[in-house]
């Protein structure tokens, strides 16, 4: 197995961005190498051309390689026509990452995204997550094709389990049976933000060891916690996520979780394709 180093960030918010805390994480991530630079989100309070803007800069100012999913604010927020027909055309052109089925590999690493949120949706609340589940299956099977031991993450927006303490929820539809499948192909993290509160946390829907990674905001809207960011490390049989949190002028480790890491995609054939099983199964009859 490899090891390797990335570092999360997510709910940038630009609009209501924390200027310093934005300006002194780009200059973390500099500072020393890392195998991906991991944006889940939120890149814009509101959708605005400006928002974009400034979103598209400070990311093309990030070191490579660099990846970033779509969130929930990443819509146009005052044009009907826009959430209905294209929601994430201004995104994909500011941040030059595709809203759907977004894909990184290398020989230690391997990370596909997946979209949670929506233009708009049946009920109420828009800001809530939506999993299609033909997406995730297309996620998955990409996922076990991932270089033999190397560290497999699903990226996106909103936690596809609700996680206790946070501020917020995500309610995703279909949330539960994605994680299971994910779980199930092998993944080691299911990386995402939207509660602006950093944590890591087993996700206990299978007998296969994966974790829900969640990351802080880096915007005003902090919810009772300061602005932080998730700097991951892994090796071979552990991975370790560090919050890092600003402290009025620097970011500072704040908590650390150590999470043994699963085994059982050291071998190409321990996580067998269902589909692929159930064909076996049919010749045996």
């Amino acid at each position: 197995m490899s090891s390797g180093r990335l570092i999360q960030f997510s709910d940038v918010h630009f609009g209501a961005e924390h200027r310093r805390a934005c300006a002194a994480a780009l200059d973390y991530a500099h500072a020393a190498q890392n195998d991906l630079i991991l944006i889940t989100g939120d890149v814009t309070q509101k959708g605005l051309p400006n928002e974009f803007k400034a979103a598209g800069d400070w990311i093309r100012a990030m070191p490579e390689p660099r990846f970033v999913v779509v969130g929930n604010h990443d819509v146009p927020y005052y044009s009907a026509m826009a959430r209905l027909f294209w929601p994430w055309r201004a995104f994909e052109a500011a941040t030059g990452h595709p809203a759907h089925d977004g894909e990184f590999k290398r020989d230690n690493l391997m990370v596909r995204g997946v979209t949670t949120a929506r233009g708009w949706q049946a009920r109420l609340n828009w800001s809530k997550g939506v999993i299609d589940l033909d997406q995730t299956r297309r996620a998955a099977a990409a996922l076990r094709q991932a270089p033999v031991g190397a560290l497999r993450i699903l990226a996106c927006h909103h936690p596809l389990i609700e996680m206790i303490g946070t501020p917020m929820t995500g309610d995703v539809k279909r949330g539960d049976a994605a994680a299971e499948i994910f779980a199930e192909a092998g993944v080691d993290l299911i990386m995402t933000g939207h509660t602006h509160i950093p944590f890591a946390l087993p996700i206990d829907l299978t007998d296969r060891c994966s974790y829900a990674v969640g990351c802080g905001t880096l915007s005003h809207r902090e919810r009772g916690t300061p602005p932080s960011f998730n700097q991951l490390e892994w090796d071979e049989r552990e991975i370790v996520v560090t919050a890092m949190a600003w402290d009025g002028s620097a970011f500072a480790p704040s908590r650390t979780w150590r999470l043994p890491r699963r085994q059982d995609t050291r071998h190409p054939d321990t996580a067998p394709d269902p589909a692929v099983a159930g064909d076996k199964e049919k010749a045996a009859v």
